[in-house]
């Protein structure tokens, strides 16, 4: 099977995937909005903070630079493994000991505990963590996908069962806890064959993997604070009900692309990885990328961003009305957000991971200050167009970085990207006529306006850049 068959078998898998995941953690919001108030949400997004923070010095970027070195010798294998674990364990002791200070930081008592349950994470997830890169190494997508939907479901349905029986915010920390379980359980059962354990261990075998890691995790931490400095400063600043607030736009308004990106990235990595020293092949596969992630994403955003008024009350139910002005500038950071993605295959295929980290510190220092100024004279809406503004400033450098590892892209990058902005432009039209015209209150003007809108995108689509017949012929391939 060549690598293009292999890409789309493994784009149908991850796709499937993502839609039920998506469904049922989308549905999971939905049914929680209900159930909990911002408060929750805003314990549960500081204590995520913490744990995604601690969660990157437990592999070291040991994940990429597996996938990138193609690495398949079981002694290096087990040497990593065994570095994985052990870190895990003494980032779990941190994070239990240290939990009082997210009091001290955030001024909530009730972190203390939160903290506690969630730093359970790194006792379970480094066990299964290296099959799962084996597995994505080997393109084996389906399998993937299959552990994804299962552990989701299950974990979803745990998670609302938990909140509607009175468990609060712990009712989140134990369904991703559980989560995380059932796929760490499924990666070890299903990734046996690529990966067998042995009771050995060289610090020298993994030095190439920690030089490879370095920047990588520096990366990490940089990218890290930058793409929560607004988070971090919303809840130290404004409190944990604004953060609740911002948390869920900021769910709505970055699901689109949180949720489609990885499918794309996710496959073409290890892909792109093999031809790393083929430089055409790399700057021809980055801008289909690019092209294509436009036309899932833009619209979408798009579509969010005119239909912000009617769809937030419908999900989330009455009280979250704060919310529908910040998803709509969020749509704005979002869609320049995407746009910067694609950055993350080329570098790491390229074996030059320390121009993202170069990028995220840039992007760090114009962000603080942003959010800082405009976050106390605005509150959480100043936060969110610092978002935009910073997100915005780090999509230029962004091409800029592209522009020097592959050469001139741009004009054939604003060739590709002017066909989906007009046309998510005449569906803006479409639904704001519909709106004055006809109705704008209740599920079925919100259905018929996101119909209106999927018609318009997709007719102009099919009729100025895909033709029908290539559509069915790419059908009848699958």
């Amino acid at each position: 099977m060549s690598n293009k068959q292999k890409a789309i078998n493994g784009g149908k898998w991850v796709t499937t995937s993502t839609v039920i995941s998506t469904v049922f953690q989308f549905g999971q919001i939905a049914l929680l909005a209900r159930l909990l108030p911002p408060t929750a949400f805003g314990l549960v997004s500081i204590s995520s903070l913490i744990i995604n923070f601690f969660s990157m010095f437990s592999n070291l970027g040991f994940n990429n630079s597996i996938i990138y070195k193609q690495e398949e010798d079981k002694n290096v294998l087990s040497s990593l493994y065994f570095l994985n674990l052990f870190l895990g364990f003494i980032i779990f002791g941190i994070v239990y000991l240290t939990s009082p200070l997210a009091i001290n930081i955030f001024n909530e008592p009730k972190l203390n505990g939160i903290v506690k349950v969630a730093s359970l994470f790194f006792l379970i997830v480094y066990f299964g963590q290296i099959y799962s890169i084996l597995m994505q190494k080997e393109l084996r997508f389906k399998t993937l996908a299959v552990i994804d939907i299962v552990s989701v479901v299950i974990g979803t349905i745990i998670t609302v069962v938990l909140a509607y029986r009175g468990f609060g915010a712990y009712s989140l920390i134990y369904g991703q806890i559980i989560i995380q379980g059932m796929k760490t359980s499924m990666y070890i059962l299903y990734g046996r064959d690529l990966f067998k354990v042995k009771m050995h261990f060289r610090f020298a075998e993994v030095k190439d993997h920690l030089r490879f890691g370095v920047y990588n995790l520096g990366d990490g931490i940089v990218g890290f604070i930058q793409s929560n400095s607004d988070n971090l400063l919303i809840g130290s600043m404004l409190g944990v009900k604004l953060l609740g607030y911002y948390s869920l736009a900021s769910q709505l308004a970055v699901f689109p692309i949180t949720r489609l990106n990885p499918i794309i990235l996710q496959v073409a990595y290890p892909i792109v990885a093999k031809m790393k020293d083929n430089d055409s092949e790399i700057k021809r596969a980055y801008i289909k990328i690019l092209d294509f992630i436009s036309y899932c994403n833009i619209p979408l955003l798009a579509g969010l961003f005119i239909t912000a008024d009617i769809i937030v009350p419908l999900i989330y139910g009455a009280g979250w009305e704060p919310t529908i002005g910040l998803v709509r500038i969020m749509t704005i950071a979002s869609i320049f957000m995407c746009l910067t993605h694609p950055l993350f295959t080329l570098a790491f295929s390229k074996g030059k991971p320390n121009l993202l980290f170069y990028l995220n510190v840039l992007t760090l220092i114009v962000k603080v200050p942003l959010i800082y100024f405009l976050g106390k004279y605005a509150l959480a809406t100043g936060v969110a167009w610092a978002l935009a503004l910073a997100t915005f400033i780090n999509l230029i450098a962004n091409f800029a970085i592209v522009q020097k590892l592959i050469g001139n892209f741009f004009f054939e990058f604003l060739k590709n990207i002017s066909k989906p902005i007009i046309f998510s432009v005449v569906m803006i039209l479409a639904i704001i006529a519909y709106k004055h015209f006809i109705g704008n209150q209740g599920a079925i003007h919100a259905l018929l306006q996101v119909s209106i809108g999927a018609a318009v995108f997709i007719g102009f689509t099919l009729a100025y850049k895909i033709p029908f017949s290539e559509v069915k012929n790419f059908k009848n391939s699958l």
